[in-house]
């Protein structure tokens, strides 16, 4: 068959192929994402895919299908275990993503030099051989069961897994493998797509579970096509600031488990160590402080509550404009918080430069958050100390009602476990609690009475 090549555009976004360059994509409408590609092209003009394997698959009734439970891998980590739902299912496809740096190698890394009792191989198309010896000394683990190929061609990849028959294949990262039948460079959408494709079959025939590492852009989505996302069967991310310690591993997609679950790890000199109890790591300066500007809430990442100390600063306005700098919260919501503060509870912070910091580099999204945000800027404003053994939980609305929350029940017990004494919680929030621990729980229905409370 006669076998030439012709230029054809795909989205970036979610892989949409298009004759011609466009400026929006009309599958997922976003802009300037067509990438220009060449692809061989077999007689009768269609696109070269590879030829398809047969198969012996047949379509059967819902009825007759039998079912049962997955068998799962358990890795040494217990936070990974969590985040995947309870291991790593065998012949499912995962992809880990992160920035650059962040730590996703060093992660697999520790979890299988702890494998003793299957055959792993790791492709590397990043580093060499001797950098990743040098890191598993580092991290104090050396395995005989471990497989190190460094290789970036899928064919080549592909037939030392026929000759080692490995147990667990670990690809990092997906960016950097390159198929033959495809003439796109290696982390084009083609490339990424056919690989991915590839490895996903192998997993599912084989019954070897795939692990992909894919960095992740400027915007923190995975790179590549969204697409990739689609093709696998868990979709995992580690994220966090590299000028601080802590990783947070999350869920994004997840078709064997839940996508509420996350794991927290501290990164080490040894490699990253399994943080079991984040609310008393975030928190171990503050009690032993006494300090204005200070407030613990209590939040949820996923099905997790772990309490987090927020930190405020308010100070007159030395140049004319107010400043509003934020770390770790949205600082539109918080303009939001000052404005309810200034028209509901009668506060003059207009003039007022406010700084405001979550302790321990997370990042919240959560709006339970909204009380102890603004206890703190109060705090801060007139000077007054919290009471120790103090938390709060609960949303601000807009005409300055304390709404109610999600798993009151679950933060409560953190924060009573931890030996806060007195919750502050929202009107009527108590309503399908079953059982709560014993504490002095307080229910506010507005901010200022939240305020009077306190500050009176």
């Amino acid at each position: 068959m006669a076998v030439k090549t012709k230029t054809v555009y795909f989205c970036s976004n979610c892989g949409h192929e298009s004759a011609k360059w466009m400026g929006k994509c009309p599958n997922c409408g976003e802009w300037n994402s067509f990438v220009e590609e060449k692809v061989s092209v077999g007689k009768g003009g269609r696109t070269s895919r590879g030829a398809l394997a047969p198969t012996t698959a047949r379509p059967v009734r819902l009825t007759e299908i039998e079912t049962g439970g997955e068998t799962r891998i358990h890795m040494p980590s217990e936070e990974l275990n969590r985040v995947l739902g309870g291991g790593l299912v065998v012949g499912s496809l995962t992809l880990l993503g992160g920035e650059p740096g962040i730590g996703k190698s060093t992660l697999l890394l520790q979890n299988i030099l702890s494998i003793r009792n299957r055959r792993i191989l790791y492709v590397s198309g990043e580093e060499s051989a001797a950098q990743l010896k040098l890191r598993a000394e580092r991290l104090g683990k050396v395995s005989d069961n471990t497989y190190i190929l460094c290789e970036t061609a899928l064919d080549r990849i592909f037939t030392h897994i026929e000759n080692l028959e490995p147990e667990l294949l670990v690809v990092d990262s997906i960016q950097t493998i390159a198929s033959q039948e495809i003439e796109s460079a290696a982390g084009s959408v083609s490339q990424v797509r056919e690989c991915a494709a590839s490895l996903l079959r192998y997993a599912k025939e084989s019954g070897v579970p795939v692990i992909l590492v894919g960095h992740i852009n400027k915007d923190g989505a995975i790179a590549g096509p969204k697409v990739l996302e689609h093709i696998v069967d868990t979709v995992i991310q580690f994220e966090g600031d590299r000028q601080y310690l802590y990783r947070i591993l999350r869920a994004i997609k997840n078709r064997f488990g839940s996508t509420s679950e996350i794991g927290i790890y501290e990164m080490v000199e040894r490699g990253l160590r399994e943080v079991k109890n984040p609310s008393e790591m975030l928190l171990s300066e503050h009690i032993e402080g006494d300090m204005s500007g200070r407030a613990i809430g209590v939040t949820t990442e996923g099905v997790r509550p772990f309490l987090v100390e927020v930190q405020a600063l308010v100070s007159s306005a030395a140049y004319g404009t107010p400043q509003r700098s934020v770390t770790g919260f949205d600082q539109r919501r918080l303009n939001m918080l000052l404005a309810v503060l200034e028209k509901r509870a009668r506060f003059n912070l207009a003039q007022k430069d406010v700084f405001l910091n979550i302790a321990g580099g997370l990042k919240i999204q959560d709006p339970s958050l909204d009380a102890a945000v603004a206890v703190a800027v109060m705090s801060s404003n007139f000077d007054i100390t919290i009471p120790s053994g103090t938390c709060f939980i609960g949303e601000v609305g807009l005409s300055g009602e304390i709404r109610s929350v999600t798993r009151l029940e679950q933060r409560v017990a953190e924060a009573a476990k931890l030996g806060f004494n007195t919750i502050y919680i929202p009107k009527g929030n108590l309503k399908g609690v079953k059982k709560l621990p014993e504490a002095n729980i307080i229910e506010v229905g507005k901010i200022d009475e939240l305020f009077r409370k306190i500050f009176e």
